[in-house]
């Protein structure tokens, strides 16, 4: 593992320890991430004694830190240098209550510490003692697993998921980031407990969650979720989606694994977290709005306006923020099937300058979900609308070249009419700036001054008024 030591840090921290006369090691994350050749500059480093001790004579070593911080309560310190993060503790045994997931530490040997991480993968460390400089500490054959993409747990998995539920949707996460699999016996405890998570915070439910929809495939994490009942817990609302009904030979489709489809065809093409959100929450509002009549077969008509209504409140529930992320995703949700209508029909200019105008400076992002939105066996009927959406975006840049729609101002404000006509704000104001904005919308004007202003002269001598 020598190969692995070749940030001056190593040397460093070993130093420290031998002048302190302590063993230290390198533990979890970084060292699974040297076996599998990914990139990391966090790097846990465990000793058998205090922790705060050995980073502050770390801390006198280091010419260019430019962070130090000691936890006392927590016996834990942490050290910045450049883009890289050094945490230090002590090597420590716990035992947990079952109301919660803070647990009793008392000081432990290295075997101790390695016992209470949560999966084999990250209970590795390497020594950084003279004695054995460099070699690896492998009790759970951590290194196995990793050569077999496997997450197990090092002790038995229900007492390391009931000690701390947390680490049940670490486990999804997990696989879902690394592709790895669940070991059959760690899946088993994860069922066996998934209730459990009651216990944690949603915050930090939240954070896990984000992480597996921030994956190249967090389809993957949504199904270990649902099979273990993990998300049976925290999120009812997508649970409902699940499942098929069939009535008089017509089904409508499983919209829970529609949504995880649409959900990859968006992580396909974006790294946003709030775009995916937007796929995840998209037909959230279907089981609501399900009906069955005998001329229309399944229906769920209104989901798009009920779900962009859900989304606040699942956003508090969940803790996500209630910002212009929130309303970034419910306008979205109310938006998606605007796009894909406009297939349907001869496209107007009047709709397309409508769909721009509702949607801003999201429309690039609204088509994206409207065409990840487009999943069937049928690929024939696929790459019919995918055409069809490809001859929207054209006319959509076309209107907006000519027509200056997106983010659209008035090209005359309340005030402006206030001082052409010489009235106090009243409701024939209000009623002169909407058809203003309509007839921008339906073509009737261009959106320039001169003609906002012959056209608020013809409204506004409709009302009785006259030009100042």
């Amino acid at each position: 593992m020598l190969k692995h030591l070749g940030h001056p840090i190593f040397n460093v921290v070993k130093e420290a320890a031998e002048d302190l006369s302590l063993e230290v090691f390198v533990v979890g994350g970084f060292v699974r991430d040297a076996i599998l050749n990914r990139p990391c500059k966090d790097i846990d480093f465990v000793t058998v004694g205090s922790g705060i001790a050995l980073a502050k004579e770390v801390a006198k070593r280091l010419k260019n830190a430019t962070e130090v911080n000691y936890f006392k309560h927590f016996g834990t310190a942490h050290i910045r240098q450049n883009d890289w993060d050094f945490e230090f503790v002590g090597a420590r045994k716990e035992s947990y209550t079952h109301d919660s997931r803070k647990p009793a530490v008392e000081e432990g040997s290295i075997q101790d510490d390695q016992n209470r991480r949560d999966f084999t993968i990250n209970a590795l460390a390497i020594s950084l003692n003279a004695s054995n400089y460099g070699a690896l500490i492998d009790p759970f054959e951590g290194v196995k697993d990793l050569e077999n993409k496997t997450l197990r747990t090092p002790l038995a998995p229900e007492q390391t998921f009931s000690d701390d539920p947390l680490r049940m949707m670490r486990a999804v996460r997990f696989a879902t980031q690394l592709n790895f699999t669940i070991d059959g016996d760690t899946l088993k405890g994860i069922k066996a407990t998934a209730s459990r998570l009651d216990i944690i915070s949603q915050e930090r439910i939240t954070d896990e969650l984000n992480k597996i929809i921030a994956a190249d495939k967090p389809s993957v994490g949504f199904k270990l979720m649902f099979d273990t009942k993990l998300l049976h817990q925290f999120f009812p609302e997508m649970i409902a989606l699940q499942g098929v009904e069939e009535r008089n030979g017509l089904k409508h489709k499983d919209n829970f694994y529609h949504t995880l489809q649409v959900l990859d065809n968006v992580a396909d093409k974006s790294n946003d977290l709030w775009l995916r959100w937007a796929a995840i929450m998209h037909d959230i509002a279907k089981p609501d709005t399900k009906d069955f009549t005998d001329k229309e077969g399944w229906t769920f008509h209104g989901h798009e306006f009920v779900g962009s209504k859900k989304v606040k409140s699942i956003f508090r529930r969940l803790k996500l923020p209630l910002n212009d992320k929130m309303r970034y995703v419910s306008k979205l949700v109310l938006l998606h099937l605007r796009p894909i209508a406009l297939t349907k029909e001869i496209v107007t200019d009047s709709a397309v300058r409508r769909l721009i105008f509702d949607a801003g400076e999201d429309i690039d992002d609204l088509l994206c979900l409207s065409k990840c939105d487009i999943t069937s066996k049928n690929e024939r009927k696929v790459k019919r609308f995918l055409a069809n959406l490809v001859e929207v975006e054209g006319k959509i840049r076309d209107v907006e070249e000519r027509d200056r729609v997106r983010n659209f101002q008035p090209p005359m404000s309340g005030e402006d009419i206030i001082k052409l006509f010489n009235i106090r704000p009243s409701r024939e104001v209000g009623i002169i700036k909407n058809a203003l904005k309509e007839a921008v919308l339906e073509g009737e004007i261009r959106n320039n001054r001169d003609e906002a202003i012959n056209f608020v002269l013809k409204k506004g001598k409709e009302l009785g008024l006259s030009k100042a």
